[in-house]
């Protein structure tokens, strides 16, 4: 177990594995993605055309990345649990769990090392987590976009899929790659089917102990709107890459986040939607509060949360509108607005020491709930900020407040408020034209001359931001003090009631941090036919001749040239019974020896329910075979000396 938690790396919402003594990091192509398109430029185009260092001297360096790795787990329940007992209302329990948390962070903090507390089972359980960081990283190798997203968004979160999403770093210590000499061995094997697997990574938060509650507010408001809110954002996307090719160069990480999320959330909902889910749900919490009832002397201590979480989620149905579009600002998508609320907020509520903290604190419904637009006004002072593309703001402030007007009607009060009696395209040119923000001089006298200035002014973004930032403080404080700090007490109280019941056989939710699972690579049942559990090298050609090689579904070119070379019955994608949600990205998919026989990239879109319930018959983890990692990088990348690491043996082509 030592072994795999120091050969995994983790990354900002991803995961990635050590596959050689040498630093080498292997992830996916998505993970690295960011990093491709941030060292592109028009004349080298990564995200497009792949990137390899063929030698050392040709690893680049991304700056500002830190990737961590897991040194220690320590037990600090108890002192956390100590610092709570003099506190009685929900905000003096925040208030003493953050300062806890933070004076073990601090202790704990080391050069060259991370260290995070760690709650489980909701506030039942602190662990400390102390990481090394490596703030020298360096890209090594990606593919070529349409081959790590081959089929694109309609094959995304679908089986069968032909994707090799590969991409790889290298951590450097003292300007030479760091010596890892826990890593992972390959398997040139790789897996038969029902072949016992384990995954290592970094599963993202997890609300399997969100009450039925909670749950039936996901469903019926939190969820829907995220999606309709993403669903602006996309066609708003797209709409500006159409009018260049440097555009749409520019915004393809951009769409391609806003489409992963979507087709995410929209999964999550389909299984609220689905009747057996919600059953299995109901019935699972109703047999925890009948067990816990049977041990008086806990039911009178933790037996009120669910009543407790309840109320909170009335008082988060009620605000809803008032939070998505006047606090969270969703019918407002412009850098424009963010600079003026930014401005308005440092003149009119200073931050005070401590406040904004909560379990959740920026998602609907507190715990787990889903983004809800944007959070106008945070980010950096607005005269460091960046220059605003005025062409870019008039298009995403049209389609976002056309957006908010049909999401809520046209007669609805705080459409009427914002769009001041004009059409949503009239309403977004008057703000972005008669708008002087873009002024850096501008932006720097209106933060120095605090309150007064901010008041005489009468810039339109500034006008707008004002009358609209008390409300926005009232809503965001009784969201804060109503939903927030009261699920950050009771949920813990629904941790300790499983702890109870169950004892440590019921795993926590997922927090961001190392968990091993367990899985068989298996095929399963959709409509009534059998997915297999691998593909192979010939599907993806069958793929592309039957869709004539048209996007999503064309080749690379580099695919399209080695054709002939490549085995068609080499395995390309398989599924495994693994527990994954978003965050396993790159995770490592290892057999009994710890040897790597796959890559984790995706789920099924059966899988995406799991943040909420896992069903095993039919939730599938998609990875990419280590057999086609390999032949590809000999055959199609011709990286001979990443190869030759990797294995230690000197690569062929033939």
């Amino acid at each position: 177990r030592n072994h795999l938690q120091l050969a995994t790396v983790r990354f900002g919402g991803g995961t990635g594995s050590l596959v050689s003594p040498n630093g080498l990091v292997l992830t996916n192509h998505h993970i690295a993605l960011s990093s491709l398109q941030r060292l592109s430029t028009p004349e080298k185009d990564y995200v497009k055309n792949g990137f390899y260092a063929a030698t050392l001297a040709d690893e680049l360096q991304v700056p500002g990345m830190a990737l961590n790795i897991l040194q220690s787990i320590e037990d600090v329940t108890p002192r956390v649990h100590a610092a709570l007992q003099p506190a009685t209302t929900p905000e003096q329990i925040q208030s003493a769990r953050q300062k806890a948390i933070e004076a073990i962070q601090t202790e704990a903090q080391k050069p060259g090392t991370t260290a995070q507390v760690v709650s489980l089972y909701a506030g039942a359980i602190y662990n400390l987590y102390v990481y090394k960081t490596f703030t020298d990283v360096r890209l090594v190798f990606g593919v070529e976009y349409q081959t790590g997203f081959y089929g694109g968004d309609p094959d995304n979160f679908t089986y069968p899929r032909y994707n090799l999403d590969v991409g790889m770093f290298r951590l450097y210590e003292d300007g030479k790659p760091a010596a890892t000499p826990n890593y992972l061995k390959w398997s040139p094997a790789g897996t038969k089917e029902n072949e016992l697997v384990f995954t290592t990574g970094h599963p993202g938060a997890t609300q399997r102990l969100n009450t039925v509650a909670h749950i039936e507010y996901l469903r019926d408001l939190s969820l829907p709107f995220t999606i309709a809110s993403g669903e602006m954002r996309e066609s708003a996307i797209k709409k500006w890459m159409a009018l260049s090719a440097e555009n749409a160069r520019q915004a393809t990480t951009e769409l391609f986040g806003v489409q992963n999320s979507l087709k995410n959330r929209r999964g999550q909902l389909t299984g609220l939607l689905d009747p057996v889910l919600m059953a299995k749900k109901k019935a699972t919490e109703e047999r925890l509060r009948a067990e816990l009832a049977k041990n008086p002397e806990k039911q009178k201590e933790l037996g009120d949360a669910w009543d407790i979480v309840a109320k909170s989620i009335a008082v988060a149905r009620e605000i809803e509108n008032e939070r998505n579009f006047i606090t969270n600002a969703a019918g407002l998508n412009s850098t424009l607005f963010s600079q003026a609320r930014s401005m308005v907020r440092a003149a009119y509520n200073p931050p005070a020491e401590g406040s904004r903290v909560g379990r959740g604190g920026g998602a609907p419904g507190g715990r787990g709930g889903a983004p809800a637009g944007r959070e106008g006004g945070a980010g950096r002072g607005a005269a460091q900020a960046p220059a605003a593309n005025l062409e870019r703001e008039k298009l995403n402030l049209t389609e976002s407040l056309a957006f908010m007007q049909k999401y809520l009607g046209a007669n609805h009060a705080i459409v009427k408020r914002i769009l001041a009696d004009q059409t949503p395209q009239a309403r977004a040119t008057e703000l972005v034209d008669k708008c002087r923000l873009t002024d850096p001089e501008i932006r720097t006298l209106l933060q120095a001359g605090g309150k007064a200035t901010i008041d005489a002014s009468t810039d339109p973004m500034i006008v707008l931001a004002r009358s609209l930032e008390a409300d926005a403080q009232r809503v965001a404080r009784r969201y804060e003090q109503e939903v927030s700090l009261v699920q950050a007490a009771a949920y813990p109280k629904i941790g300790q009631a499983v702890f109870v019941v169950d004892g440590a056989k019921a795993y926590p939710d997922a927090t961001g941090t190392l968990r091993l699972s367990y899985g068989a690579v298996k095929g399963y049942l959709e409509d009534g036919k059998r997915i297999p559990p691998y593909t192979m090298f010939g599907g993806l050609f069958d793929r592309a001749a039957e869709h004539a090689n048209q996007s999503p579904y064309d080749l690379s070119p580099s695919w399209a040239a080695t054709k002939a070379s490549l085995n068609p019955k080499t395995p390309f994608n398989l599924v495994s019974t693994n527990d994954i949600v978003g965050g396993n990205s790159g995770s490592a998919v290892v057999n009994r020896k710890g040897e790597l026989v796959g890559l984790i990239f995706d789920g099924n879109l059966q899988m995406l329910p799991g943040y909420f319930v896992y069903e095993e018959s039919i939730n599938r983890s998609v990875s990419v075979d280590s057999r086609a990692i390999m032949e590809a990088l000999a055959k199609v990348y011709k990286a001979n000396r990443l190869v030759e690491e990797i294995t230690g043996r000197k690569a062929t082509t033939d």
